[in-house]
């Protein structure tokens, strides 16, 4: 799939920027990196993160889906509805030049749904639901369990904002979300075992970089000055 808006292949960055990074910290500098992609002056890259425990809400987000409890919210100019993020998920932001922006969403769910894969996991998209599903078993009475979000903005032929898979998170926080009804799930949860996000990290960044049909590389954050 080539939603490159350039044609060509080049690198792209993956900068690790830690754990409990606060989300208003890396959306300054999501801000700051994509006006510099925009202008050419950077290439392509990717944050990858665990956030401080946060909702956010997407621009789709109902005034009935926020907090029951009253939980402060932070809204944020992607798409989509409220989410969590937090200790434990994988939380990544690809801030890249592309041409097609329902190409790129399909992009970043088979980058999820590659990503489980490669722990032994099967995952999917369903039809008219956001994001990327572990199958339930309706015999059983095993709904389908949502694994990873989708929430993107694109200005000036870049993105940002990005994509979020539950490794080894708490589940409990998503129980504050109102009207969720739908179930979710981690690595951690599905295969028995604690997958950190360090360990889902690497394939994160080399499934990506294959979507793009680029070559990943280590950067580190000092260097994006």
């Amino acid at each position: 799939m080539n939603v490159k808006g350039d044609g060509n292949v080049k690198g792209v960055a993956i900068v690790r920027l830690g754990v409990d990074v606060p989300y208003e910290q890396a959306w300054t500098l999501q801000r700051r990196l994509h006006a510099r992609r925009v202008a050419d002056e950077i290439s392509d890259l990717c944050l990858m993160l665990e956030h401080a425990p946060v909702y956010t809400a997407g621009k789709r987000t109902l005034p009935h889906e926020r907090p029951v409890d009253g939980t402060p919210v932070i809204d944020v100019d992607r798409g989509g509805k409220i989410t969590w993020h937090g200790p434990g998920q994988l939380v990544c932001y690809p801030i890249i030049r592309i041409g097609d922006v329902t190409s790129y969403i399909r992009l970043l769910e088979e980058v999820l749904i590659q990503v489980c894969a490669d722990f032994g996991l099967t995952a999917r998209r369903v039809e008219g639901a956001g994001g990327v599903w572990v199958p339930g078993d309706p015999a059983h009475g095993l709904p389908d369990r949502r694994i990873g979000t989708i929430g993107i903005r694109v200005s000036g032929g870049v993105t940002m904002h990005g994509f979020a898979l539950n490794c080894v998170n708490d589940l409990s926080w998503y129980t504050r979300i109102a009207g969720d009804d739908a179930g979710v799930t981690s690595l951690a949860a599905e295969t028995g075992r604690r997958i950190m996000v360090d360990e889902v990290i690497p394939f994160a960044g080399k499934r990506l970089a294959e979507a793009l049909g680029e070559e990943p590389y280590d950067l580190y954050e000092e260097d994006l000055a």
